[in-house]
């Protein structure tokens, strides 16, 4: 139940009574006719901006728009309209209203606020897809939680969601970490590593060649390159994905599908994306410019297979095809968007690090060209994670040798906490991570105090069950909530009240940071509402020897509750009972 969708549905039907009365002009857009939460609470419950949005192409003052436009809410659940400023219209709603929302919360339970928005649009959400050569590092770890939360509100908000890694196993990092699980096997045989600058360092490849001597012995002991590359290339690229999976599941996280980039070199889909661009016209053969920064004498002009991507708004072309007829990067990038594609997905995101920035224009570029625009994809960036203790530079074991793991972060602070905190800013804003602080139990910890509200949630019922009060859901559903009558509790109604909007407009953005935001506000009020009880009595969620009065002040709370626990799920967060 989106209470704000059905007064823009009252506002948007009495705009159409005025079109139909000749008080505004035929075939006016209501596109971004809005209904909001107004910005001060003392204005009211909603207010709209359709004076504001209409008033220039209606060629009227916003004013008098709003004058007849207040004239014409007469629905009950609206008790006033009240015309502000040049022309915003504030409403004012029936406690009636809040008590509806509160039963119907406690009647959906944890899909309160599930949308059918997404209309089972098929959603592809790429996220991780960190080079195979060894763990996850903590910059992985935000992009992880970014992906899978995003993935859950999308299938929240009514989407067909599929969580997809794409393996990055086609490059010559691959050849790089098979020589360094070589000289890890050549350790597990009794010889010195020879660790050359450029090789993995990290003594998560030691199991690796113990696995390799397992297996072959010391049959590949000085061997040529040529006779054992292939095939320890692709025993180390499936233990560091096995390495890798059971890091993502650490952290909860779980892919639907991995793809392979090696496999579509072998599989005719590049040549295929190709031939689909060149048969558009999009494929031609040119000398690019040199690159910014370079001085000529540093630039080597050389003629390249070039994609027109300029002509969907990218910087300059790009090249697929090298001089000497290897494929760039950029290639099997293009094949595997294409196969996204002919699988039939509605929108595509791909989730990538801060350092991709300059990778996002030619990846539009390339699925506006295969899909003729029809497919948009979204692009996320991540910025940095900076690993703080006590306000100081944090640096853990790095096991990786050069980097702190995935697996160092979550077994440091739990994945809950983890996962929580790495959704309290937005994607592209870097993030601070400080361990004391991620664990401290106060209100400046936003994972300790969301958990705390849940965890007073549970307080009550208990209490309330130990003082005979039937706390059962049936018995909840036939509380009297007229019994609900102070501001604060209306208030807390309200903020209930958002949380489905909140959800659309969370999705419809691809920013689940705002979840974790309303959280701590919904967590914020019903601290707020507690402290008050103790010193007004006539707060207090249960009233000694009044079992209705109580009842309907456990169903508030229950309705936030149901919140809370709806928006952890999203963000992958397990939610507390009890806080010790």
């Amino acid at each position: 139940m989106n209470i704000f969708t059905d007064i823009r549905g009252l506002v948007v039907k009495a705009l159409d009574q005025m079109v139909a009365a000749g008080e505004l002009p035929q075939g006016l857009d209501y596109g971004n006719v809005a209904v909001e939460p107004p910005r001060d609470p003392a204005h009211g419950d909603m207010a709209t901006n359709a004076a504001m949005v209409l008033a220039k192409p209606a060629q009227m003052k916003p004013r008098d728009i709003a004058d007849r436009l207040a004239a014409r809410l007469t629905d009950d659940r609206i008790l006033a309209a009240e015309v502000a400023g040049p022309g915003f219209l504030n409403l004012r709603l029936s406690p009636a209203v809040w008590y509806e929302i509160i039963g119907t919360a406690l009647q959906q339970g944890r899909d309160f606020g599930r949308s059918d928005m997404g209309n089972k649009a098929r959603v592809n959400v790429e996220f991780v897809s960190a080079n195979p050569t060894g763990p996850m590092h903590v910059g992985h770890v935000r992009g992880a939680v970014f992906g899978d939360a995003l993935a859950s509100l999308l299938d929240f908000a009514g989407y067909d969601v599929t969580r997809e890694y794409y393996i990055n196993d086609g490059g010559a990092q691959v050849d790089v970490l098979a020589r360094s699980a070589y000289e890890r096997y050549r350790e597990a045989n009794g010889l010195e590593p020879q660790i050359a600058e450029g090789l993995y360092p990290g003594d998560y490849l030691i199991p690796v060649g113990q696995a390799l001597k397992e297996k072959y012995g010391d049959s590949l002991i000085d061997k040529p390159e040529e006779d054992w590359l292939v095939e320890i290339r692709n025993f180390a690229t499936e233990a560091m994905m096995q390495m890798i999976r059971e890091d993502l599941s650490l952290l909860g996280v779980r892919m639907d599908v991995y793809s392979s980039e090696k496999a579509l070199y072998s599989s005719g889909k590049i040549e295929a994306a190709v031939e689909r661009l060149q048969s558009a016209g999009l494929i031609y053969r040119g000398v690019l410019e040199p690159p910014k920064g370079k001085l000529p004498e540093d630039w080597e002009e050389r003629e390249q297979m070039l994609f027109k991507s300029t002509a969907f708004g990218d910087d300059v072309d790009r090249p697929i095809q090298k001089s000497d007829g290897a494929w760039t990067y950029f290639a099997p990038d293009i094949a595997y968007h294409l196969d996204k594609i002919h699988r039939e997905f509605d929108q595509l995101i791909n989730i990538f690090g801060a350092d991709h920035g300059g990778y996002v224009k030619r990846m539009k570029a390339a699925v506006k060209a295969l899909s003729n625009d029809a497919v948009p994809l979204d692009i996320k960036l991540i910025q940095l994670v900076k690993l703080f203790k006590n306000g100081e530079p944090f640096k853990m074991s790095k096991r990786a040798g050069t980097f702190v793991t995935l697996r160092d972060v979550v077994e440091e602070a739990g994945a809950d906490v983890t996962r929580f905190i790495m959704l309290t800013r937005k994607n592209d804003a870097p993030l601070d991570f400080d361990f004391a602080k991620v664990l401290e139990q106060s209100k400046d910890n936003p994972v300790w105090y969301v958990q705390y509200a849940n965890a007073r949630v549970n307080s009550v019922l208990r209490r309330a069950t130990e003082a005979g009060i039937d706390v059962s859901d049936s018995a909840l559903l036939a509380a009297d909530l007229t019994k609900l009558d102070h501001p604060a509790e209306l208030e807390l109604a309200r903020k209930v009240a958002e949380w489905p909007r909140l959800v659309e407009h969370a999705a419809r953005a691809h920013e689940p940071h705002r979840i974790a935001f309303f959280l701590y506000e919904i967590a914020s009020d019903l601290h707020s509402l507690w402290n008050r009880g103790n010193d007004d009595v006539s707060l207090r969620f249960v009233q000694d020897g009044d079992f209705a009065t109580s009842q309907a002040k456990i169903a508030l709370v229950r309705a936030v509750g149901v919140v809370i626990s709806s928006g952890l799920g999203i963000l992958g967060v397990t939610p507390m009972e009890e806080m010790r």
